[in-house]
């Protein structure tokens, strides 16, 4: 399950685990829970292809991996956020692009690759909400830990939040929008090759694919 993953994804978890570990020993609680967290959200996606029986590629489970430590525990624990402005629309609009790509990938499942099952903008406008909807409740994530923790992941409140659906529309987008090309047969290499990728590595689940 692991050995299979990127030695960056690796390198990451293995970090995370040492910086919890340290800071309980430091009896620094904050740091430690922010770490520990950090690990579990990142270690959530292994887990949950481990149990539904997909394989997803390596590539874009180190992605998720950099996306939730670089939001997490670069942004909050190290001040990313307040050190560099484009931190934040990075993070939001990479992790919207990821989360079009994945929407995409399962509706595109359910009709088990027949990519004439239904009209490709449905397809693709399926992907765009489902990123969407995410990139929601990752805002309502962050209110949260700011209201029962003490953490301040939202900066200036409406302003950070508003910008931050505005970078998610604009990734979702974006990611829909490779799986539209995908479906039309108009896109090789970039995003359409994770796309290409998972569906070769899971049969199964496309068994009516034809290129």
């Amino acid at each position: 399950m692991f050995s299979d993953q990127t030695w960056l994804a690796r390198i990451i978890w293995t970090a995370l685990a040492g910086v919890a570990v340290w800071a309980l020993v430091q009896w620094q609680l904050e740091l430690a829970f922010v770490a520990v967290v950090t690990l579990a959200v990142s270690l959530a996606p292994v887990f949950v292809a481990t149990w539904a029986d997909i394989k997803v590629p390596p590539s874009f489970i180190a992605a998720l991996v950099m996306f939730v430590g670089g939001t997490l525990f670069l942004g909050e624990v190290l001040d990313f956020y307040e050190r560099l402005w484009w931190w934040d629309v990075a993070m939001h609009g990479g992790s919207a692009i990821g989360f079009g790509l994945i929407g995409f990938v399962l509706v595109f499942m359910m009709f088990q690759g027949d990519r004439f099952a239904a009209p490709h903008v449905a397809v693709a406008f399926f992907g765009f909400c489902f990123a969407v909807f995410i990139g929601t409740i990752w805002e309502v994530f962050e209110f949260a830990m700011d209201q029962l923790f003490g953490l301040n992941m939202q900066k200036s409140g409406l302003v950070d939040t508003m910008g931050d659906l505005i970078v998610n529309v604009v990734g979702a987008v974006i990611g829909a929008a490779a799986g539209l090309a995908y479906l039309k047969g108009q896109a090789k290499g970039g995003l359409a090759s994770v796309i290409d990728e998972f569906v070769q590595r899971n049969p199964k689940f496309f068994k009516r694919w034809k290129k």
